[in-house]
């Protein structure tokens, strides 16, 4: 007859006999965390399919009363043309006057002990708040023929900013660069800054770290703000009504031929709609390796 002795026990819950064969203690059962977290309550999935519909519902509408038929038509048209002409040329000049000023704007936010730092990103990110018309009215007050500025450049220079293709370019940069402003601050702070000071050290000056050092590690957070600045561009409505008004072929983009032409042709509102769908699609698709691949 074996008797069994107490003994150490072996780390994986069974104690050791005098035969040597180990005796288990009951096992207790292995929880699978992934079942429980994947488990939606039903309180919080009936909501969030109402969300999910409520945003996709529209877009689905715009697919489905689109006259597809008579596409080709309403893109070709003249009116159309000019005024996605205007929108591109306009919302890439708006991008290209966001990172000549945003960049460096950016930098100072990210890299200096600036006083009053907060404030000014206060300052910076207040468009993104502010009502367009809000901005277009204070663009008016600050850069039209009476404003604090314009009535100086109308009589010095002779030069009129408002109501004009200049002025949309300006409306929507005044929209847009907050985007990139953010975007690349973000880059600015994520980017190892001992790169920087080993250049330092090596002798070369701040514009030089600046040009050869730190655009190239923040050269994928300045794409994103530049693509982003461009999309927002490209959809300004209220400040480029505001400030440059709605006049075919200088200052009508497409989101005010898309208003005015809900009063009199909707197909080729639905169409110029189509056009600012597929764009938006494409700058998600295009920042999807930033933002979307995240776990």
């Amino acid at each position: 007859m074996i008797r069994r002795t107490a003994g150490p026990s072996t780390g994986d819950g069974a104690r050791p006999t005098t035969a040597g064969a180990p005796v288990r203690g009951p096992r207790t059962p292995r929880t699978r965390p992934w079942r429980r977290a994947h488990r939606v309550p039903l309180t919080l999935l009936l909501p969030a399919l109402l969300g999910l519909a409520f945003l996709v519902l529209p877009l689905v509408g715009l697919l489905v009363r689109a006259p597809w038929s008579s596409l080709s038509d309403q893109l070709t048209s003249p009116q159309v043309w000019e005024a996605l002409r205007l929108s591109l040329v306009c919302a890439t000049a708006a991008t290209g006057v966001s990172l000549v000023l945003g960049v460096p704007l950016a930098w100072l936010l990210a890299r200096t002990e600036l006083p009053g730092r907060r404030l000014i990103r206060a300052l910076v990110t207040l468009p993104l708040v502010l009502p367009p018309v809000v901005g277009g009215v204070a663009l008016l007050l600050v850069l039209g023929r009476r404003g604090i500025v314009g009535s100086w450049l109308d009589s010095a220079f002779g030069i009129t900013l408002p109501f004009t293709t200049t002025g949309v370019v300006i409306a929507e940069a005044f929209v847009a660069m907050p985007f990139l402003v953010i975007s690349v601050e973000g880059a600015l702070r994520a980017a190892d800054p001992r790169y920087e000071e080993a250049a330092a050290t090596l002798g070369a000056s701040r514009l030089t770290t600046f040009r050869r050092v730190t655009l190239p590690l923040i050269a994928p957070g300045i794409g994103a703000g530049a693509v982003l600045a461009w999309a927002r561009a490209l959809g300004e409505f209220g400040a480029t009504i505001t400030f440059a008004g709605n006049f075919p072929g200088r200052t009508q983009t497409m989101p005010l031929a898309v208003y005015l032409a809900m009063e009199s042709d909707p197909e080729a509102a639905i169409a110029l709609s189509l056009v600012l769908l597929v764009v938006s699609v494409a700058v998600l698709a295009g920042l999807r390796e930033r933002w979307m691949s995240t776990p």
